[in-house]
């Protein structure tokens, strides 16, 4: 029987364009990219060079900082390409991918008969375990430190998002053999939505979150099931496509990312879904898709937490959205602030919308509708923070590099993504975010 946690505090943005149940058949050009900045906390060292040839699950680059910890290619191929920008930074490894696909063979595992040490060896030796994170620092996670517990977060609720009862669909094997592998390093809890297919999955404590966004989020699941306190790390899958990745591993000995990913946004002829393999170009999918003469920002990931990208960018290794919306920088609104703005979303009930009722769908577009300004406590953070911390005071400690404060405000519980909300409905417009990563980075290297 699955525990139950009701969550109040969130809330759910309805956006236009969510992707239906069609599943668009892609073909790929055949042009795929790795990038390093994908996999946070992580310094690259390149293995390749150009023209090199791999095979799916060669590795093309480690963590510098932890050799053992690999980047497997996602496809075979041949290398095109190291690129890098300034002060020598690798940008992505490029690869060509032949049209029969070879794949390095790393054994059927008989989970059985693995412990802990024996599926950590595993995934290091494939090149995947660089997708599992951890808390504190929400990065990387370290392969020498094990976890007093792992979290995996299967509940996708950011607006737009692709519900993962419809990828994971036909694949429960590949799940449970993932789920299981990762309960031999240390426990495992599951966090689903109500009605989920999954609360039956057996090595793992389910709960099932009831609430709305950003009830999805594993930091939260955390903070509510086992938080974490200084000197203790727990090992977080926020994407639950890389259980799969692990399943696949164990079940076949092949490297096999491919994921399913919703191409949708206000701005997308035909929003639905479409399997692509991480690091795919993304040219193909956004060919004709959207009208050219619209100014447009296209977002690799989901409207809250994705990073803008191009049509020469490339799947993200946790990205489960591709998301066209309005970039708003062409709008041209008669009396501006003044109108009734029927069409505009607004948490504060500043516009009247708010009367046609909360199901309404809206085209948002990428403006930020006003300049930074000073912070004020209002109590704005907490009404869609559902976690036990003081989401102000905690960025104000941020910002003022007030270690000690930070610590004592459970910045080791939190990571980026649990402020996307915050910023979102923030009315002093700080990048609460990008605030969250800097002060986690100083934080962990005042305690490296």
């Amino acid at each position: 029987m699955a525990n139950f946690v009701k969550l109040h505090k969130g809330l759910d943005i309805r956006l236009q364009g969510k992707a239906s149940d069609e599943r668009l058949m892609l073909k790929s050009s055949g042009k795929y990219a790795l990038v390093p900045d994908d996999f946070e906390g992580v310094t690259p060292k390149v293995l390749v060079k150009e023209g090199d040839t791999v095979r799916a699950g060669d590795a093309l680059f480690v963590n510098k900082q932890y050799p053992e910890v690999k980047f497997a290619s996602p496809v075979s191929g041949r290398v095109t390409a190291v690129e890098r920008g300034e002060r020598r930074k690798v940008l992505c490894v490029k690869v060509e991918a032949d049209k029969e696909q070879a794949y390095v063979d790393f054994g059927r595992k008989d989970l059985s008969k693995l412990d802990g040490k024996a599926v950590v060896d595993a995934l290091l030796e494939a090149g995947i375990f660089g997708y599992i994170n951890q808390l504190p620092y929400a990065v990387s996670t370290n392969p020498s430190v094990l976890p007093k517990s792992i979290f995996v977060s299967a509940l996708r609720d950011k607006p737009l998002a692709c519900d993962f009862e419809t990828e994971v669909k036909g694949q429960e094997q590949d799940f449970q053999a993932g789920i299981t592998a990762l309960s031999k390093i240390a426990k495992v809890y599951l966090g689903i939505g109500p009605g989920s297919v999954l609360e039956s999955m057996k090595d793992a404590e389910v709960t099932v979150f009831d609430g709305p966004c950003p009830a999805g989020n594993v930091g939260v699941q955390v903070n509510h099931l086992d938080p974490v306190n200084k000197g203790e790390v727990v090992w977080t899958i926020g994407d639950p496509t890389v259980v799969l990745f692990i399943g696949r591993l164990m079940n076949t000995g092949h490297v096999d990312l491919r994921r399913l990913v919703a191409f949708c946004g206000s701005e997308v002829k035909n929003p639905c879904l479409v399997e692509m393999i991480v690091g795919e170009e993304l040219q193909t999918l956004l060919s004709n898709s959207y009208d050219a003469d619209h100014h447009v920002r296209i977002i690799n990931g989901n409207v809250l937490t994705g990073c803008q990208t191009s049509k020469d960018g490339y799947l993200g290794a946790h990205s489960s959205e591709i998301t066209v919306i309005p970039e708003g920088d062409d709008a041209d609104e008669l009396a501006g602030w003044i109108m009734p703005r029927l069409k505009q979303f607004s948490v504060n009930r500043s516009y009247f919308s708010w009367l046609q009722g909360r199901k309404r769908e809206y085209a948002l577009d990428a403006r930020v509708k006003g300049g930074e300004r000073h912070m004020i406590m209002s109590g704005e953070y907490d009404r869609v923070l559902p976690m036990d911390i003081y989401g102000e005071y905690l960025i104000k400690a941020i910002i003022t590099g007030d270690i000690d404060k930070m610590e004592q405000l459970g910045i080791y519980e939190v990571s980026p993504e649990d402020f996307a909300l915050a910023e979102f409905v923030d009315s002093s417009k700080l990048e609460l975010q990008r605030i969250v990563r800097e002060g986690l980075n100083n934080l962990r290297k005042e305690n490296a």
